[in-house]
């Protein structure tokens, strides 16, 4: 089981979160935010390029014929706070799609034994936290990460897939609890979840 301290981060108001499931248009909302709020945007793409994979080489074409020819593009599959330290803060805003690539990324570095992956689920949690420590330590740049909601389907048949799920889920919550804002796509209709449009129950803290 993994642990974290929820209060290590919390309200960083340079942190917007966009989650969704598959096509539900989370990466074209959050360029389109990116967009609303300048023209100059560092673009992190955690999701690596194999050129004997066509349909990753397609998906990474289209997302890029989107963006505008102003924007940075930083490829970055696995040392995001190492690269957030670095940016150049030239751009004010950050978009990172996406949170779900990087925690596959990092998994699939461990195999697919079990001992392995528990070892590297705690490896990552130390690394999800590196790299809101470094956001909350870049307060000149905003920055928007897009992440998948993978916890409505069925359970996952494989150790593998679980952990990626159990990883992402955690990830996820950590990063929702550190955000200002919290955003929900489906059926390309964005949703926001935080700050509430209404508030939450007696003693309810999200």
């Amino acid at each position: 089981m993994l642990i974290s301290n929820p209060s290590e981060h919390k309200d960083l108001k340079n942190l917007i979160l966009i989650t969704g499931g598959a096509r539900s248009g989370k990466s074209y909302f959050a360029e389109k935010l990116a967009a609303s709020k300048s023209e100059s945007v560092v673009y992190l793409a955690t999701m690596q390029r194999y050129s004997n994979d066509v349909e990753s080489v397609e998906r990474i074409d289209m997302h890029r014929a989107r963006r505008s020819p102003q924007w940075t593009t930083i490829e970055e599959p696995f040392n995001l706070a190492k690269t957030i330290n670095a940016l150049s803060g030239i751009e004010n805003v950050c978009l990172i799609d996406c949170l779900s690539l990087w925690v596959s990324n990092v998994l699939l570095s461990a195999g697919d034994e079990r001992d392995s992956l528990r070892a590297q689920e705690q490896i990552l949690l130390v690394d999800n936290a590196a790299v809101l420590g470094a956001i909350s330590q870049r307060a000149e740049i905003e920055f928007i990460v897009v992440t998948n909601e993978v916890g409505a389907g069925i359970v996952p048949d494989n150790i593998l897939a679980r952990s990626f799920r159990d990883a992402l889920g955690t990830a996820n919550q950590e990063f929702a609890r550190a955000a200002q804002e919290v955003w929900l796509t489906c059926v390309g209709l964005p949703h926001r979840l935080k700050p509430p449009l209404s508030p939450y129950p007696p003693g309810v803290i999200p």
